[in-house]
């Protein structure tokens, strides 16, 4: 059974076409790669945010050092950083123009779903979209 927040997500993602990942990482081993992978087989055009890896391609896809430097409107901006990197991120999103954040597993700060949801931006946090897609799907949501 749906719940409002499965709706919520749903229509996040099916909503979203441009996703910028922060804290994007050229390690197979690591998460962050793996749902970039994800994101990209999804169909969604993807933006690999990682300051020290800025120029090179990764995954096929420029990597950017700041969503500032990203010359398109992202939809939604996936974390992948420290919950003390948070806030900094959130602020750079809004002032991005992104639409939507979304905190990776073991990300939940209510102040930043505070601070998005004050400048109408959506926030999910402690969820990891690689797991969530596929459950959306199996609920016919996505």
């Amino acid at each position: 059974m749906a719940t409002a927040e499965d709706l919520h997500m749903a229509a996040l993602l099916s909503a979203t076409r441009s996703i910028a990942l922060v804290g994007a990482s050229p390690k197979p081993e690591r998460d962050s790669y793996q749902v970039m992978a994800f994101l990209i087989d999804c169909g969604y055009q993807l933006f690999p945010v990682n300051p020290g890896l800025a120029g090179q391609l990764l995954l096929g896809r420029r990597v950017y050092a700041a969503l500032s430097d990203i010359p398109e409107t992202i939809d939604l901006v996936d974390v992948f950083r420290r919950l003390s990197d948070v806030l900094p991120v959130v602020e750079e999103a809004i002032s991005c123009g992104a639409k939507a954040i979304w905190l990776q597993k073991g990300l939940a700060l209510p102040a930043a779903a505070e601070i998005a949801t004050a400048h109408g931006i959506a926030c999910i946090m402690d969820k990891c979209p690689k797991q969530e897609i596929p459950r959306l799907r199996r609920l016919s949501l996505l």
